[in-house]
């Protein structure tokens, strides 16, 4: 089941889900049949448990595009430019190739923020995409350029979190 027109939606704010959100509608496209990309900006850990997950399962393809640690806010690494680059380059092959009914760009908003890639290179991928691609970004801090292209923003609220509290990522749960 083809659908005739995908929507760009954007999944942003302080609060935790994001890529939760975004994995959860991955899972429903993969219910009716259809096939899913995701590239992870700034993440390069096999650790997380969608990409354990991702082996396992049919038309659903994770590709990471950072390394494992974190990313200098003030001073990126060069190398954490090219790697967010070069996933870039490998989403606008992929949302070209009209093979996937859904792409999520996970965390490319805070590799935007972070000056890791251009916004413009974003809207001029986004503007380029096949009608019936659904394309979903993820991640705090959205450009006000993306958030008015896009068809749906979602921004999610920190109201209260474990954290605060002394409680440290989980497996499972925060990875």
């Amino acid at each position: 089941m083809k659908r005739s027109k995908g929507t760009i939606q954007v999944y942003t704010g302080n609060g935790k889900g994001k890529t939760t959100a975004s994995l959860g509608l991955a899972f429903r496209a993969l219910g009716h049949g259809q096939k899913v990309f995701v590239i992870q900006f700034m993440k390069g850990s096999k650790r997380y448990g969608e990409i354990q997950m991702a082996a396992g399962l049919k038309d659903f393809t994770i590709l990471q595009s950072g390394r494992s640690c974190f990313v200098d806010r003030d001073d990126p690494d060069p190398r954490d430019i090219r790697l967010a680059e070069k996933g870039l380059l490998k989403a606008e092959e992929v949302i070209q190739s009209k093979k996937y009914d859904l792409i999520i760009l996970d965390e490319i908003n805070v590799a935007m923020d972070f000056k890791l890639i251009a916004v413009k290179n974003v809207l001029r991928i986004i503007q380029a995409k096949p009608n019936a691609v659904e394309l979903v970004l993820t991640g705090r801090a959205a450009p006000r350029r993306i958030r008015e292209v896009a068809d749906l923003v979602s921004s999610i609220r920190e109201v209260k979190h474990h954290y605060r509290q002394g409680i440290k990522a989980r497996k499972g749960v925060e990875f």
